[in-house]
């Protein structure tokens, strides 16, 4: 049956509206999921556990992946529509998300590692524990000397407040993010390291035989400090949690905007079509 004139241009009437119903549904979901992917990777950034920041970070992908489809799904839309104005702001976008993806995979790659958040644990744990036991072993020792009991009184002391010094540099070197700065701090452990051990050494030497186990307990636990200490530096160094932030709330921080200016001007200028599809 041949259709009339009228029943064939309300069919491509009908057809365009429903393009345009399309296009206008991708717009919004497109603003949609690109904020859910600029959410999700914010999350992995500030998270305290390796498993969050690995969840937060494969969310971000997915939301980056349907931010993908609905371009994909949105730009023949455009072109079979004829919106020219539309199709350059999604082309605008589509630039800038280019640039979104590739410094949101060097956040996420640096959030996941944690190395910050690693070593302020070794800090707080295995490094606090080790320094205890330092002192811990050193506590008898004073109190068993006969002869020259203020001497040794003094270098325990010394050696318990070396040991502290280091300690007390780990929480800012794990938080500074200048490589001249931590490499003053490590200067500092190194000479702190070495007036506990030299205290050690001239220990050793006053001590009566039987506390010589103490003193030999207590160069494995500056052994055991120091081995961690060193952990601590290293992952301190990669400064994975502090660059990843940095480049958030920097770099990044500039360009989500762009992106959800353009994504809004699109959504807008969309949901302003006339009900025939076209200007």
């Amino acid at each position: 049956m041949i259709l009339s004139l009228g029943a064939m241009i309300g069919c491509d009437v009908n057809a365009a509206l429903e393009q345009v119903s399309q296009a206008q549904h991708l717009s919004a979901d497109l603003l949609v999921q690109f904020t859910k992917a600029a959410d999700a990777a914010n999350r992995a950034v500030m998270a305290d556990t390796d498993e969050a920041s690995i969840a937060f970070a494969r969310e971000a992908d997915q939301a980056k992946g349907k931010v993908q489809t609905d371009i994909d799904a949105l730009k023949p839309l455009l072109e079979r529509l004829k919106y020219s104005d539309e199709g350059r702001l999604l082309e605008d976008f589509v630039n800038r998300f280019t640039e979104y993806r590739e410094l949101d995979r060097r956040i996420l790659d640096l959030a996941v590692e944690n190395t910050n958040l690693k070593a302020q644990r070794l800090s707080f744990g295995p490094a606090q524990e080790a320094a205890d036991s330092f002192r811990d072993s050193l506590k008898p020792v004073a109190p068993r000397v006969l002869a020259d009991k203020w001497r040794v009184e003094a270098l325990v002391a010394t050696a318990v407040a070396t040991v502290r010094e280091i300690q007390v540099l780990q929480a800012p070197h794990i938080a500074d993010a200048d490589e001249a700065v931590m490499t003053r701090m490590e200067k500092s452990m190194a000479t702190s390291e070495a007036a506990a051990r030299n205290a050690l050494t001239k220990l050793s030497s006053l001590v009566e035989p039987g506390s010589q186990p103490q003193i030999v307990a207590a160069k494995a636990a500056l052994d055991r400090f120091m081995a961690v200490n060193q952990q601590i530096i290293s992952l301190s160094r990669r400064n994975t949690n502090v660059r990843s932030l940095a480049l958030s709330l920097n770099e990044k921080g500039k360009v989500i905007p762009k992106c959800e200016n353009v994504l809004h001007a699109l959504r807008d200028a969309l949901s302003k079509r006339g009900t025939t599809g076209t200007r």
